[in-house]
């Protein structure tokens, strides 16, 4: 077997080589990637840390109230809130909600269309297939190591490295939703003479609501799952104090900051349960 192993093929050297070349000649589009990613960032953070934390709280509630039409569910939000408050969280909360929310919008603006693409494209979506599976099982730390050659540290590498990750869900979710529009749906709409425009956005993406509102509960939970993983390149947030409790062994420390991302999961995921109570 010593001749397999002698006729290495030289994937690290293949990748290497790749990484090295895109990173000479597509400077300016990484370089202009990262200036709208920290444009996003900043906003979204200005947003949640300027004003009062009460304001905030009050935000989210009445957020909650718009969505579910459940007093339970608010209380639980607000409840929620104050609990990281009194903990001494928030700056890292607003910090973690800043890269959940800044990886919402790049994956459902970007994983929506491409979904909607691939379920009028049967072909287009059998060519992408194994690349969403690739994208879902290739460890996630394997991901930092681009984002770190492109961007540098920071949060700009860990809100990429979380959008590698978590962009194939809306994908998914949102080609199912299309597809499984029942065909007589699609055809009373035909008969009455309606555009292929028409029959998107009055039809197919009703008819899709709740898979696509799944498809944003996993991208926020997927999100809040590469926290730790963020803080590894730079990202601030709530895994920051988790990686220093791990590195100095900090029991208490790691349960507190771990049960802070626990409740921000928990609350997120009753704030956008559509249609459950």
């Amino acid at each position: 077997m010593n001749w397999l192993t002698e006729n290495k093929i030289p994937i690290d050297d293949i990748a290497e080589a790749a990484f090295d070349w895109l990173q000479i000649k597509g400077e300016w589009f990484f370089d202009g990637l990262a200036l709208v990613m920290e444009w996003l960032i900043d906003v979204i953070l200005w947003v949640l840390q300027t004003p009062h934390p009460l304001i905030v709280i009050a935000a989210f509630a009445a957020l909650t109230w718009g969505i579910q039409r459940n007093w339970k569910t608010v209380v639980f939000i607000v409840i929620g809130f104050l609990f990281i408050l009194n903990q001494d969280y928030w700056e890292e909360t607003t910090e973690s909600l800043t890269l959940v929310l800044s990886a919402c919008v790049v994956c459902m603006g970007v994983g929506v269309p491409i979904g909607i693409a691939a379920a009028h494209r049967p072909k287009l979506y059998r060519f992408m297939r194994p690349v969403l599976d690739l994208m879902q099982t290739l460890p996630t730390f394997v991901y930092l190591i681009p984002a770190i050659v492109f961007f540098g540290i920071g949060m700009v590498p860990g809100l990429i490295a979380t959008v590698i990750f978590v962009l194939p869900a809306p994908i998914r979710l949102t080609q199912l939703g299309i597809s499984s529009t029942p065909k007589s749906l699609l055809e009373a709409a035909q008969a009455f003479g309606a555009t292929p425009s028409q029959t998107l956005w009055k039809i197919e993406l009703p008819y899709a609501l709740p898979q696509i509102m799944t498809g944003l509960n996993q991208t926020i939970m997927l999100s809040l799952s590469m926290v730790v993983i963020a803080a590894l390149v730079g990202a601030d947030g709530l895994g920051v104090p988790v990686v220093r409790a791990l590195n100095s062994v900090n029991t208490g420390l790691g349960f507190e900051s771990g049960l802070i991302i626990v409740v921000v999961a928990i609350m997120l995921d009753r704030m956008l349960r559509v249609g459950q109570k």
